[in-house]
């Protein structure tokens, strides 16, 4: 990945990190809504929704444009499939990780179990 792509997955994630942006966030793919209304489902500031909206915004989860007097939120559903996305790559180099060790494991040979008769060791050496 280059460093823009590493800064933007930093940002994806960031957003995502917090249960009020998701819920936002899911309330703005479903359909546009003013960031009033937003806030009016939210136990908390105006200006604390305004905040979680301008962090997806800048994550570019959603965009935003002005009706009048007021600002109508929507999500972006590109945007999102770009997290999938990346969650998805990831998930390969685990699966390619987790394959390799199964090789490995697979290509060892089969540990062996001690046989020895416990009556065979000297009394002096038995723990």
């Amino acid at each position: 990945m280059t460093e823009d792509d590493e800064d933007r997955a930093d940002a994806l994630f960031h957003a995502l990190s917090d249960r009020t942006r998701r819920d936002i966030l899911r309330r703005v793919l479903a359909g546009e809504h003013s960031v009033t209304a937003l806030a009016e489902k939210y136990d908390m500031s105006f200006a604390a929704v305004q905040k979680h909206v301008a962090v997806l915004e800048r994550a570019g989860l959603l965009v935003k444009r002005r009706a009048g007097r007021q600002q109508m939120a929507s999500g972006d559903v590109n945007a999102v499939r770009s997290v999938s996305a990346m969650l998805s790559d990831i998930e390969q180099i685990w699966r390619g990780r987790i394959a390799r060790v199964d090789d490995l494991l697979a290509a060892s040979p089969a540990p062996t179990t001690d046989t020895t008769d416990p009556s065979d060791i000297p009394r002096d050496h038995r723990p």
